[in-house]
Order: structure tokens, then sequence, then C-alpha cells
């Protein structure tokens, strides 16, 4: 839990603390609305359809306007437990089993009856954004992977084909892609559903202000959350044209580089210089709104990835890690939400991925830490990887291969399934991430590992591959390659790995009840009249993540806090 809210507190975000009224009556407000959503990607759009279904007037505010992290990731919503896109697919799935899984994966950041609410809104779920215009296809693809081929769109993108896994509890595919394209790229995708189902809000009556920055929080003397003050550019102005150009410019830079290769401090240079273009619009070009909230304001703006200075004040650790996010992803919203009182939690969480599949190659051998010695099954999911090396292993790693598996490396680069950045990646770490020795003993001393207990790994290994005995770590004598022909090679995959980018994403958020989405104060207690969701709020994906289930998670938490704002108009 985190000290009160200062709004002299040095995080980069401009929040202020609430304005208090005696009445909202006292209030000058421009506009008003039942539900007004801060933020309006996966959680706030799917917030402002459930509440627009139920009656409510919903307002939404965006500083951006590009539709969030939601919009621009890789389109994939985790749903199960017999969805229509698993039924028509012949793919075998019922609830039981999906909870199975999520059990594991989940762990305790939610209790288990919301964990079974969720999984058993999940075929619904499914039903809803079809019936909203959003694009879901089928084609499934059934072997492990970071992403699967660009013409299929039903996957496994999580934990469930790792043997470990699979004998607790029955894999399927879960993983449901947005049908659509954008050239070959592997991430925008999202949009193929967000954007619909934004454009069915509006036809149902959303009024949406875009480039409108939540700046401070209105309650009244009871601490209820009355409304909100926001500071807009006109949407209609030359500023807001010239907004448009330099934010889309400064997300394009920021995120065109891992921090760690050198050329990095070149593209982030230019992505802060467009960032100080938009700003100086912003400082002279904004008029102040004030919305009131009849039911509620809900935070929907994201996590804090984007925002250095919160990475480094949490989450140390990750800093030099790849943000994986968008410009709205700056804290504001938890910020908000921890001026009027809201506790925090999990905010030293950080998603990190490290996929080393494809190539296949790279799973059937080894990772390592310092002392040589391994510490997880290889063909894990990229997520639990990167936990197991952050937060386990002081972010130092080491793949550890031979000459048979880089030769299969390199072919299995060249399979015309593969998406266009995982041959690249593949091809660029082959050729420049990759430690060489003539022995065993002289790589550990190259690498700086122990030697001798790198020789105790590798014997090990070797004889588990052969079949003489059962892998420690449960991994399947179909997935291991003995490690034995020279030379011997080692590819760096730590956090700050030059030529391997560790995207990152944070977890922690603003503490809610779960059966409300009602932020939550320090001592347990809901404020009255605040909801949290997405990213902005800690749930489901918190605790460990899988390919779309935050997605997946921002549409249950949104719909969940709309339902409870609606409860007064039932």
């Amino acid at each position: 839990m985190n000290a009160p809210f200062s709004p002299a507190t040095d995080v980069g975000v401009a929040v202020d603390a609430p304005l208090i009224v005696d009445d909202a009556g006292d209030v000058a407000w421009t506009a008003t609305a039942d539900l007004v959503v801060v933020g309006l990607g996966g959680a706030g759009v799917a917030a402002a359809l459930e509440g627009l279904e139920r009656g409510l007037s919903v307002t939404a505010v965006d500083r951006y306007a590009c539709g969030g992290s939601t919009a621009a990731n890789g389109g994939v919503f985790y749903a199960g437990g017999g969805t229509a896109i698993q039924r028509q697919e012949g793919e075998e799935d019922d609830p039981q089993a999906m909870l199975d899984y999520l059990r594991i994966e989940a762990g305790h950041v939610v209790s288990d009856a919301t964990l079974r609410r969720f999984v058993e809104e999940s075929p619904g779920t499914i039903d809803w954004i079809l019936k909203h215009g959003g694009k879901l296809a089928g084609g499934v693809w059934r072997k492990k992977a970071s992403y699967p081929p660009l013409d299929r769109f039903l996957y496994h993108p999580d934990n469930s084909l790792v043997a470990s896994y699979r004998a607790r509890a029955k894999p399927a595919a879960r993983g449901h892609r947005a049908f659509g394209k954008d050239g070959k790229k592997a991430w925008g995708l999202g949009k193929f559903i967000t954007e619909p189902m934004t454009r069915s809000a509006l036809g149902l009556g959303l009024t949406y202000h875009r480039f409108a920055e939540a700046r401070q929080l209105v309650q009244d003397r009871s601490g209820r959350v009355i409304g909100v003050r926001v500071l807009q550019i006109p949407e209609s102005s030359a500023d807001a044209q010239r907004f448009t150009r330099y934010i889309a410019r400064a997300n394009t830079l920021l995120a065109a580089l891992p921090p760690s290769i050198p050329l990095a401090s070149v593209t982030i240079g230019l992505g802060n210089h467009y960032l100080r273009k938009a700003a100086a619009i912003e400082a002279h070009g904004r008029t102040e709104r004030l919305i009131r909230a009849r039911e509620g304001v809900l935070l929907s703006a994201g996590g804090f990835i984007m925002n250095p200075r919160m990475v480094e004040r949490y989450a140390p650790t990750y800093a030099r890690g790849m943000p994986n996010g968008t410009l709205g992803d700056q804290g504001s919203g938890i910020l908000l939400g921890m001026s009027a009182g809201g506790a925090t939690a999990l905010m030293d969480k950080i998603s990190a991925w490290r996929f080393i599949n494809p190539p296949k190659a790279w799973s059937d051998a080894i990772v390592v830490n310092r002392a040589g010695e391994r510490f997880v099954d290889e063909t894990v999911y990229g997520a639990t990887l990167g936990e197991h090396i952050g937060d386990h292993q002081g972010g130092i790693a080491w793949l550890i291969y031979d000459k048979t598996l880089r030769k299969a490396a390199f072919a299995q680069a060249r399979d015309p399934d593969l998406v266009p950045f995982q041959r690249d990646v593949t091809l660029l770490n082959l050729a420049f991430n990759a430690k060489k020795a003539p022995s065993l003993d002289a790589l550990a001393g190259r690498i700086g590992v122990d030697p001798a207990g790198l020789a105790r790994t590798i014997a090990a290994y070797n004889a588990a591959a052969s079949g003489a005995a059962a892998d420690p770590f449960g991994k399947e004598p179909a997935d291991m390659q003995p490690i034995a022909e020279a030379p011997f090679y080692a590819m760096d995959i730590s956090i700050e790995s030059r030529f391997l980018p560790l995207p990152v994403i944070s977890f922690g958020g603003l503490r809610v009840s779960e059966e409300s989405g009602q932020v939550l104060d320090r001592i347990g207690t809901p404020i009255p009249g605040l909801y949290a969701a997405g990213r902005s709020a800690v749930g489901i994906a918190s605790q460990t993540y899988v390919s779309g289930l935050s997605f997946a998670d921002c549409f249950f938490s949104g719909r969940r806090a709309a339902r409870h704002a609606a409860r007064a108009n039932i």
C-alpha cells in the first residue's frame, strides 16, 4: 500500500487534488451525464456500451483519442469455456477447464468467485463483441508460439500446452485474434474490435470529447465523487490537427526501439521533441469543462508503463525494459484515484515478455542464470519466462545452445508461417547476440557464469534429452535437444539485452471492489461515485500475463462498473 497522494509528488503527470464542494448545485457544470468515462480504450468503450445498453447517459473523455493500448495491441482477446468461435472450429473447451487453468495463472490476486464469474461470462462476451461489430474469426493454430501465423485467428496464447500446466488443466485454444490486417504487422490490430464497438457506442448516444485531459475530480463533503474537471483542445481547431500529428509521431518514435539499443537515444529524443510540441499546444489552447457525473466517474486511462518516472519509482528493476503501451499509459487514472483517497496495490508488479519460440530451436535449448543453473521449463509462455528472469534471477539470464541448434534456428527463421517480426528478431540475434566459444568452459568464462554449474546443468539436460533421466522442470523430450556439438553459443536474454527487446507493461493500479468495480480507500471502503477498470485497476490479469487476458479483463471490469452505476436506473 502506498503513501497518501500528494500533488507535489514528482511523477511526471499533472493531477490536482480534488475540488471539494458543499453541493453539486453550487458548481457551474458545462455538461452532465450519468456515467463519465475517463479514457476510451478497451475498458472505457466496454463500460460506455454497457452503460448505454442499460439506459445510462454516458460521456467519455480521452486525451489522445487513439483507442489506447487496447487498439494498439496484437488484437488478442482471451476467452473460452465454449465460445461461438471455439465451437465453430471444433475446439473443445468448457468453463471448468478454463477455470482450472486460470486458477494457475491468476493466483490469488482476485477471489475464486470473481474468476469464476469472468469464466462464466466469457462465451457471452464474445457474442457481445460480435453483436457490436467486433471482428473475430476462426482458423486454429495448435502449436506453441508467441504469436500465430497471420492467417490464423484462434490459438494458445498461454502456457496451456506446457507439460506441467497440461497435467493440471485441460488445454484449449483461447486466444481469439481480431480479424483484420494492417500490412504484415502483429500489432495495432486491437482496433478491429475497439473501433466498431466505439462506433456502436456513438450510435447509441455516447458523447465523446477528444483531446480532453481529466485533471481533477470533484467531490462533495461526504466524499462522493460527483464529477471531473477536464482541459480540452477544441476538436475542430487547427490546434487539434497539429496536436494529432505530433502525438502520432511521438507515439511511433517512443515505441520504435528498446532503451537498451544505442540508437534508441535518437528515437526517444525525437519522440520527446514532438511531445514537447504537443504540450505547448495544451499549455495555451485548451478550454475548461466541468462535467457532472450523476452516478459515477470511471477511471480507465490505462497503466503507467509510458511514464519513466513512475516506473523508476515503483519498479526500478524494469526501468530499462521496452515500454509496451501508448502515450495514454502515463498513470493519470491511477493518480486521479489516489487523489480521492484510493488505495493501490502491486505497483511494483511488471509483466516482462521474453519470447524465445519461435524459433523452436531456442526453446529446445536451455536458459541459465549466473550460477549456470536452469530455473524454468524453457517452453513456457514468454511472460512467464520474463517473470522468472526479472523477479527471481536479478534480471540476468542466458540462452545456451550448440552448433546443431544454431543451424536449426537459421532454418526455422525461414519458415513462411513466421510473422515478420519473429523472423527478423531471430536473425538479428543469431547474427549479433551470440557469444561463441569452442568449449563450455570457455563459454562460461565469456559470459561470466559459473563453469562448474554450467557443466553440471548441461550434463543433466543431455541425459534428460536422451531419455536417460526425467527433467526436473517437467520439460518433455520432444522439446529437448542435447547440447553437445561444438562450438557453443550463449545469447543474452537479460532485461537489458541490447538486441532482444524486453516488452514490459505495468500490472499495479487502484484497488477496487470485485463486486462493483468501485475504488477502495486505504481501509477497504468503496469511495462512492468512483470506479476504476482495465490497467488503471488491479484485476484478473495482474498476477501473470497471458496474451489477451488484459484485453478481456478490460471488458470484464469496464462492464462490471457500468452495471453497478446503472443500478440506480433500474
